[in-house]
């Protein structure tokens, strides 16, 4: 129980008590005004192969990288969260096979950043029928659309993003060199890498999904994937930097030739195949236009 002396007492109490509701109140308000208009949380699900992967694992760069895709837009857009489902060196095929096993959660947001582990590795690529007729992980038209499909039972009303394969150069794995190949500029098994780059854009345009085509649209290709590709002249046995188409008639010996992207090799990709910090920023920016509702 409070106790006054006098009414003077009673007066400047009541006005205090009246300055902190009205404090109170105004404090209320504003809550309530930032809450309608901060940015909603989102949460993000990456689906890929080892680009995805690498966002967290940049040691395994040799610290080449410092900034995935993933965490770019994090940082740009705070109220957005991740969770990398990258996976070293799997294609959309062991992505469907192995869904149910995955983890995914529901989420907002879904990215899709298959295809080129596909294309490698002589996957059939299959006909638009077998993703619309859900034929099975036996193509990577089927295998999509059971990824899709699997996306949308989580939460039907998330966003899902499509990027397609982006072009490579001859890759060689900065941790083993032995683990090598040589880029898109030529097929494998008869099938070219733009060809599940295309398939990719089909299922987006019919599905309407949007697409990020990394492949045609961002500027990343065969002339820039690396500045050059430092290999021996067969001639004098000197080690010279050959450009792009020169390198690829250039032969590679694993077990006894220096590692051919040293660190001013380094453009779009630091290893002809992954994307360095300057590749990683223009796949950021590319999701980040596809992207609506982001801020």
């Amino acid at each position: 129980m409070i106790y006054f002396k006098n009414n003077q007492d009673i007066v400047i109490f009541r006005t205090c008590q009246f300055t902190f509701m009205k404090k109170l109140l105004l404090l209320s308000i504003c809550i309530l005004i930032y809450s309608a208009f901060a940015p909603r949380k989102i949460t993000w699900v990456a689906i890929g192969d080892s680009i995805t992967y690498l966002n967290d694992h940049q040691n395994e760069t040799g610290n080449r990288v410092t900034k995935g895709y993933m965490t770019l837009i994090t940082e740009k857009f705070p109220h957005v969260t991740y969770i990398n489902k990258g996976y070293n060196g799997w294609t959309s095929v062991n992505i469907a096979d192995k869904i149910e096993t995955l983890g995914l959660e529901k989420a907002d947001v879904y990215t899709v950043f298959l295809g080129t582990n596909d294309w490698w590795q002589g996957k059939t690529l299959g006909t638009y029928s077998d993703y619309e007729n859900n034929t099975g992980s036996g193509t990577v038209y089927g295998a999509f659309r059971i990824i899709t499909g699997k996306l949308k039972t989580l939460n039907k009303k998330a966003k899902i993003i499509l990027i397609t394969p982006m072009q490579r150069g001859d890759f060689v794995y900065i941790n083993n060199a032995k683990n090598n190949a040589f880029g898109s500029y030529k097929p494998k098994k008869d099938q070219g890498l733009e060809q599940f780059a295309d398939a990719i854009v089909e299922i987006g345009r019919r599905d309407k999904f949007p697409v990020v085509d990394l492949y045609h649209d961002s500027g990343m290709n065969l002339e820039n994937m690396v500045n050059f590709k430092r290999l021996k002249d067969a001639a004098t046995g000197e080690y010279k930097n050959y450009t792009y188409p020169e390198y690829t008639s250039i032969p590679f010996d694993a077990e006894k030739d220096a590692y051919p992207y040293p660190v001013e090799s380094i453009n779009m990709t630091y290893d002809g195949l992954h994307p360095s910090d300057k590749g990683y920023q223009v796949i950021a920016r590319m999701i980040e236009k596809k992207w609506k509702k982001l801020k």
